[in-house]
């Protein structure tokens, strides 16, 4: 696919990919082999008909193929430019062995980037179109919740989201920067859900303004609670609370949500580091680092305390985050940060480690090296290493059965709570985890509630 070149983008905010034409989407869709037995199906969590739908794309079919996108999957433009489809469909591609399996997720995006550009409404030819006076509460408005509403509002259920920001789309408009998911593509999708008779409230805190008993209490049959996992995970260690540290949350939030890269524009005021260090090695981490490119540093560096090998992070967001010129300082764990007189950031004390044996993730375990330290000069330090659960909701509401990491035990095979009639899915039910896997499990609680309310 074509992409902005490196020297280009680091100057700005516009989206990396340019995306297929009709001629290059047809092209790499006729590669397909229309397996009899589609494999790729079965490695998409939302269960897309990858097969039909390519085949729709072959032939010329843009409608057909994002109606059948559409059936399974509420928000195809947002899947086809972050879902990790590498371990995915395309994982699961019968040409994955020849090293070049169908782009299936390149060309979903295609598929719904031509379908909006045409203005042709949003609302899946699936959906019923006489609804039922049974109405569901989604909180939170992260993937997992707009698949959950996108699924029971192609039922004919009324389904209202309750988010506590001032704008809808969770994790996908505060923290995937613009030049990897625009925010136009995120409000195109919730026009989509709100077209089939999705309602968002914003600015709507529940575990403070509200709780699940409130919901109830206004006639909704069944809740679903998608709040994700946004409480960021520290260090601890000695100077984090030095000016110039962040977590991955804040800075991302402030740039993306609040749109500090467009200051004085946007009155949300960041600091511009020269000389910026991220910690962590997913793909939280060269969001990050690539952000503080575009927003004026010299030099960003990733410390990670493994090797490149083991990054987390997808291939493509590490590519691009080398060609764009992040540098990487692996086998690095940091000990300290150093401040100057006036309490300001001004280096970073890494420990240099070595590889041990695999550990329980199966990644070789990384070990200190005795007496091998480094200062790395730095004026932003950003903290990446994953989230817990905010503890808010849960806190008032202790019928909830967690686990012994805080999050919410559900059973597997509906998504249903401790409590009766409330399901969850998501980061707080995993735990940090993609975009997609979310989507899966707000897609397994509405078919658990469409059965219940529905017979």
């Amino acid at each position: 696919m074509p992409e902005q070149p490196p020297q280009e983008r680091v100057k700005n905010f516009l989206e990396v990919a340019l995306g297929y034409s009709l001629e290059d989407a047809k092209a790499e869709a006729k590669r397909c082999l229309q397996c009899k037995n589609p494999t790729c199906q079965q490695g998409c969590p939302v269960e897309v008909d990858c097969k039909t739908f390519i085949k729709f794309v072959a032939e010329g079919n843009l409608d057909a193929a994002y109606q059948t996108i559409k059936r399974t999957n509420s928000l195809p433009a947002v899947c086809g430019r972050v879902c990790p489809q590498e371990i995915q469909c395309e994982g699961h591609c019968k040409l994955k062995p020849t090293g070049q399996p169908i782009a299936i997720g390149r060309l979903e995006r295609f598929v719904a980037d031509y379908f909006y550009a045409q203005q042709k409404g949003f609302a899946c030819a699936e959906s019923q179109q006489t609804s039922t006076d049974l109405k569901v509460a989604a909180i939170g408005s992260g993937p997992s919740s707009l698949t959950f509403a996108g699924c029971l509002a192609a039922q004919g259920i009324k389904v209202t989201i309750f988010e506590a920001l001032h704008e809808p789309g969770g994790v996908l408009t505060y923290g995937i920067p613009e030049f990897r998911l625009p925010k136009t593509i995120v409000q195109q999708e919730l026009k989509g859900l709100e077209a089939m008779g999705v309602e968002i409230k914003t600015n709507y805190v529940v575990g403070a303004t509200l709780n699940l008993d409130d919901i109830f209490a206004q006639g909704y049959k069944a809740i679903f609670i998608g709040v994700g996992a946004g409480l960021p995970k520290f260090l601890n260690i000695p100077g984090e609370n030095l000016i110039g540290v962040y977590s991955a949350n804040e800075y991302l939030t402030r740039v993306n949500l609040m749109r500090a890269y467009k200051f004085p524009e946007y009155d949300t005021p960041l600091p511009e580091g020269k000389e910026v260090v991220v910690i962590g090695g997913g793909n939280v981490a060269m969001d990050a680092a690539r952000t503080a490119l575009r927003l004026g540093a010299k030099q960003v560096s990733i410390v990670y305390r493994r090797t490149q090998k083991e990054m987390p992070a997808r291939l493509e967001e590490l590519h691009h985050a080398l060609e764009e010129g992040v540098t990487l300082k692996t086998l690095c764990s940091p000990v300290e940060f150093k401040g100057n007189g006036e309490g300001r950031l001004t280096h970073l004390l890494v420990q240099k480690m070595e590889l041990g044996e695999p550990d329980s993730s199966g990644r070789r375990r990384p070990i200190p090296i005795e007496g091998a330290f480094e200062q790395i000069p730095t004026d932003l330090a950003i903290i990446a290493v994953g989230t817990r659960s905010n503890p808010l909701l849960l806190r008032v509401t202790p019928e909830l059965k967690l686990n012994k990491w805080g999050y919410i035990e559900v059973d597997p095979d509906t998504g249903e709570t401790s409590i009766p009639n409330v399901f969850a899915g998501g980061d707080i039910v995993t735990g940090a985890a993609t975009v997609v896997l979310a989507m899966g499990a707000g897609r397994v609680a509405a078919k658990a509630v469409a059965k219940r309310l529905l017979g």
